[in-house]
């Protein structure tokens, strides 16, 4: 703002300067000329009135001239003061921004580290955690193989004592084949001897029906 008003306002007053200048500069030119036209008469009146017209035109100059250098200084100073002034809103203003921006920074920058703390914290769980599991796995690995090594050797017992008793009733079945095969061969003996009897006991019978009957005819 301050900016703008002094750029609008420095044409005005480089046109002041230029009208001022031009007075004083015509000032001087009247002094000279009516120095000029009152020496060639030689008249002390002239002379008189040319110096007086010369002097107040100088002194009206000088003041002018030196009216023009204090506004100069003036005008100089209030741009220095607006200039001075644009440079501080300006200053503030990225003073301002420069807060905010570093604010937000360290807000995020904060964020980040939280975020890889709890990242930290993650990874030494998740390192925890494995080797908890890895100590587990290779746990129940031995446990799985003491279990196969129980197995097996319940597996060898087993067919041991299948064996032992496949053996016993082998012998048991072989010690009762020769108990019925004995059985066999005496009930054998008794059935030859059944038979003999029956076959005696038919030829009796053959022998004594004809008898029989010629008894009976007689």
């Amino acid at each position: 703002m301050a900016s703008s008003a002094s750029s609008t306002s420095r044409p005005a007053r480089r046109r002041q300067r230029s009208v001022r200048v031009t007075v004083a500069t015509a000032l001087i030119a009247i002094a000279a000329v009516a120095v000029g036209l009152a020496l060639p008469t030689q008249s002390p009146t002239w002379l008189s009135a040319s110096s007086v017209i010369a002097l107040v035109c100088g002194a009206l100059a000088a003041r002018i001239v030196y009216s023009e250098l204090l506004q100069s200084r003036r005008d100089a100073a209030a741009d220095r003061a607006a200039q001075a002034q644009a440079y501080k809103t300006m200053f503030t203003e990225r003073a301002a921004e420069h807060a905010t921006f570093t604010t937000a920074m360290t807000d995020r920058l904060a964020g980040m580290d939280r975020e890889i703390n709890t990242l930290e914290a993650t990874i030494v769980l998740a390192e925890k955690r494995a080797i908890e599991a890895e100590t587990r796995v290779q746990r129940e690995s031995r446990r799985a193989n003491e279990a196969q090594e129980k197995l097996l050797e319940l597996q060898r017992e087993l067919e041991a004592k299948q064996a032992e008793q496949a053996a016993a009733q082998a012998e048991e079945a072989a010690a009762e084949g020769a108990e019925q095969t004995g059985e066999l061969a005496a009930w054998d003996g008794e059935l030859d001897t059944v038979v003999d009897l029956l076959a005696w006991e038919d030829k009796v019978i053959s022998t004594t029906a004809p008898e029989q009957r010629q008894q009976k005819h007689a």
